[in-house]
């Protein structure tokens, strides 16, 4: 009889948890509401306005349209040039007429996350919103809402860069290093992402979610250890990660390769020591589990609905072997 009591509570807990499964993945996420350039923020004043350096007087004010700025008295506004991308990042030819898309920056109270918002998702023609913010969270920015825009189609990689510019030009310096280490996870999971996207087993916010989830569990085992994951560790975490979120047979072993790569050197940056970066990741996550509550759903219900299946074959055969 303990036996039984003790497999229907199981049961129980199981139901429970497809139940809360459901009503999570069935509600309706509130969207973010942007910037309000109306309002002067007390950590940084008046909204960041980064615009592309590449643009016109006119594609400028275009831009500003499109990110809800009335009133160009109401931001900051700083171009991002060529330069820039190579003072940030390490890298690019310093063209700045290639410089188009162009972002609206606004610190927000601790413990707010990275909120990134594409408001030209027609003409930001690959990276993904969580894309931004996971590799923002790499370079050290915390608490911001992001607006991204651009007035013709881009890839839209150098918007990264005028994040940068605006919390340098509002007096917080960003390392170097963990910058440039961010650029590379942009075009690393960007590749992957363009690569598999015709894929029917692929999903981005899967994906997104892992590379979350990876980040999670290096800077766990480099607490618990007090040292570096193995180059095998690392591997292992991926391919739980990848598992995880049901992208196991979808990662070619050379997006593996890449990968692994990429988080042996993200590791070797501050950023796997961060508690700001593991409260930014926790709130992203929570972020893209919002967004994207289905993907997720249908990721969990394959084990959940096979462990309640084995629950309720333990109750019956406890029940017929009681009264057997």
């Amino acid at each position: 009889m303990k036996r039984l009591k003790k497999q229907f509570i199981q049961a129980t807990a199981a139901i429970t948890m497809v139940t809360s499964i459901a009503a999570f993945s069935t509600t309706q996420p509130v969207e973010a509401a942007g910037i309000d350039t109306s309002v002067v923020n007390e950590a940084w004043g008046l909204p960041t306005f980064v615009y592309g350096g590449g643009l016109t007087e006119q594609q400028v004010q275009d831009t500003a349209d499109i990110l809800g700025i009335d009133n160009m008295e109401n931001v900051a506004s700083v171009d991002v040039t060529g330069e820039d991308l190579q003072q940030y990042l390490g890298t690019g030819s310093g063209n700045t007429a290639s410089m188009i898309s162009s972002v609206l920056v606004q610190r927000e109270n601790e413990g707010s996350g990275v909120e990134v918002l594409i408001e030209t998702p027609d003409d930001i023609t690959q990276i993904t919103q969580e894309q931004y913010a996971n590799a923002a969270i790499t370079a050290g920015v915390e608490d911001v809402t992001i607006m991204v825009a651009s007035i013709r189609p881009v890839t839209g990689e150098s918007a990264l860069t005028g994040i940068y510019k605006a919390f340098d030009v509002n007096g917080e310096e960003l390392d170097q290093d963990r910058m440039e280490v961010a650029q590379q996870e942009l075009e690393t999971t960007n590749q992957i992402a363009q690569e598999n996207n015709t894929e029917s087993d692929f999903d981005t916010s899967r994906f997104d979610q892992a590379i979350v989830e990876i980040k999670q569990q290096l800077a766990e085992l480099k607490e618990s250890q007090g040292e570096l994951a193995t180059r095998e560790d690392i591997e292992q975490i991926i391919n739980d990660a990848l598992e995880n979120n049901n992208l196991q047979n979808v990662i070619s072993q050379e997006q593996m390769d890449r990968l692994l790569a990429f988080f042996e050197k993200y590791q070797q940056t501050g950023a796997i020591d961060s508690a700001q970066v593991r409260e930014q990741l926790e709130q992203l996550s929570s972020n893209i589990k919002d967004r994207f509550g289905d993907a997720f759903k249908q990721a969990e219900d394959s084990g959940v609905f096979d462990q309640i299946g084995n629950f309720f074959r333990s109750i019956w055969d406890a029940i017929t072997g009681f009264f057997n």
